[in-house]
């Protein structure tokens, strides 16, 4: 009996320490502003450190010209600098943009020329 309760406490334990876990890593939020004259295609992020590209945040939306969008990054890290990547539409005069924020300091982030 002694047994089974001892597993009990450490079963309750570990799902503690789990929902502890989840409850710190927070949703990044924050506003992009499209400030360009081409059409935003394609947005991805990763965590700095990993060396792959994750998937593209808009899916199947694109951000035009003058347009802001609110971007949720909700990967469940608790990680707060990001690479990004920004692609444009094919034909226009801009190439693919690379840069690295802080997204838990950043309330909006402007795309420029």
């Amino acid at each position: 009996m002694a047994s089974m309760k001892k597993r009990l406490i450490l079963t309750a334990l570990a799902c503690f320490a789990a929902t502890a876990d989840a409850a710190r890593a927070e949703d990044l939020v924050f506003q992009l502003k499209n400030n360009t004259s081409a059409v935003l295609t394609n947005f991805y992020t990763s965590p700095v450190g990993v060396n792959e590209w994750e998937d593209d945040v808009f899916g199947r939306q694109v951000l035009n010209p003058g347009e802001s969008m609110e971007i949720t990054i909700a990967d469940g890290r608790d990680v707060c600098k990001y690479d990004m990547r920004f692609e444009f539409e094919e034909g226009s005069a801009l190439d693919t943009t690379e840069d690295t924020q802080d997204l838990c300091e950043l309330g909006e982030y402007t795309i420029h020329e």
